[in-house]
Formats: C-alpha cells, structure tokens, sequence
C-alpha cells in the first residue's frame, strides 16, 4: 500500500492536471471567440460532424453555406427567428432562465420536454460542441456562453447565428437556405417565407417549408405581440 503523502500527491497532480487542461482548451475557445468578431467562421463542429457521419456510412455529403452580413439578411426573417428561437434575446446575458423556468413547469404538469435554449446557447453548440445532447456538452455550453456574451455584441451573435444554424441536410446559414428553397437570396425574402423558414429549425433534418403550418401561426403571433 503506498504511503498517504504519496497518494496525496498523486492525486494533487493528477487535480492540477486536469485544471491547467480546462484553463488552457476554456483560453483557446475565448480566443476562437474574440476572432469570430472579425472573421466568418469557414466551418462548424455541426458541420464537421455531418460531413464526418456521411463519410463512415458512405453517404453522399453536399454542403451549401455562405456567410453573409447582417444587413443582407431580410428584416423579416430576423423578426421571425427571434420571436421563434429566442423572444428575450437582447434583453438576456445568454440564460433566459424565465424560459428555463417555464419549461421545467411544462416539462412537470404535461410530461414532456420543451427547449428553452437561447440563440447564444444554440450558437456556441454549433459552432464548437454538438447538438446532441448530454451532461458533459451541456456543462461546456454553460461554461461558454458567458465569455461568448462578453466578448461578441448581440448584432454580431445574431449574425453568426443566422449563417451557420442548420436549415436542412447539408443547408447551412440563411442564404444558402433562402436559395435552397425559394431560389432568391436572403435579403428578399418575403415575412410569409421568413416565418415558414424560422419554423424549420427546431427539427431541420425533418421539416420543410409549409409542413409545419401551426407552428408558423405561432410564430405569426409572437411577431404581432411584440411589435413586429
């Protein structure tokens, strides 16, 4: 049996370790952050994940993404995606914990799940996590949505948002989903294609423009009760 001091020690070092790991990949990521104020991301964890799962199954992978600034993506499409995804968007710091809140009421007196991510929390998953989900990407994406809050201004995480969020297979960002699906590109699109593209992102894979009408009704609504 070894001595105490010795497995102590060992334990210490094993602690720091670990520690100096964490500082060191949480350093990195803050980096990767700042950067994204200047520079379009060329790609994304959800992205590479994609791409990597067509390749071991053997399946044809065509990926459609270009990034474009806030300002050629329609005023509609903007009021639709946030009255959809994220209602409180510029009034939270990353955490809507009301939503948090009204969720886990729902999830309790219903007995079923209900999303209460903000944009921010679905951004850093896509941009550097994954959107499946566990224990471990969860903690990460609490430890990374602060400094992403601190470090990028809420235009500039809408912006980043709005292109690199999933749109259907292989259908990245708002223009290549704009000319994917009515062939005109983002700045043009009209509120009623607005509304039925922000319907689409809670299940990209699965849904396509007007399967999911009551879902765009709601959003109708939201955009009326808050102005737009």
């Amino acid at each position: 049996m070894a001595p105490k001091g010795k497995s102590r020690g060992w334990q210490r070092r094993l602690f720091l370790y670990f520690a100096g790991t964490a500082i060191l990949l949480f350093a990195f990521v803050c980096v990767l952050i700042l950067l994204l104020r200047f520079v379009a991301p060329s790609t994304t964890a959800v992205q590479t994940k994609r791409h990597f799962h067509a390749a071991v199954h053997g399946e044809p992978y065509y990926k459609s993404y270009r990034y474009v600034a806030l300002n050629d993506i329609s005023p509609h499409l903007i009021h639709a995606v946030i009255a959809a995804e994220d209602a409180r968007f510029y009034q939270h710091h990353g955490f809507d914990w009301k939503e948090v809140e009204d969720a886990i009421h729902q999830d309790v007196e219903h007995g079923r799940r209900r999303g209460a991510s903000t944009i921010t929390q679905q951004l850093v998953r896509n941009l550097f996590l994954s959107t499946d989900p566990s224990v471990i990407r969860k903690a990460l994406e609490f430890s990374i949505v602060p400094p992403t809050e601190m470090i990028l201004s809420k235009n500039r995480i809408l912006e980043l948002y709005l292109n690199v969020i999933e749109w259907g297979p292989g259908i990245y960002g708002a223009e290549a989903a704009s000319v994917a699906y009515y062939h005109r590109p983002a700045r043009q699109l009209s509120r009623d294609q607005s509304m039925e593209l922000a319907s689409l992102l809670p299940a990209p894979l699965h849904r396509r423009p007007g399967q999911v009408e009551w879902y765009v009704a709601r959003i109708r609504e939201r955009m009326q009760q808050m102005g737009w």
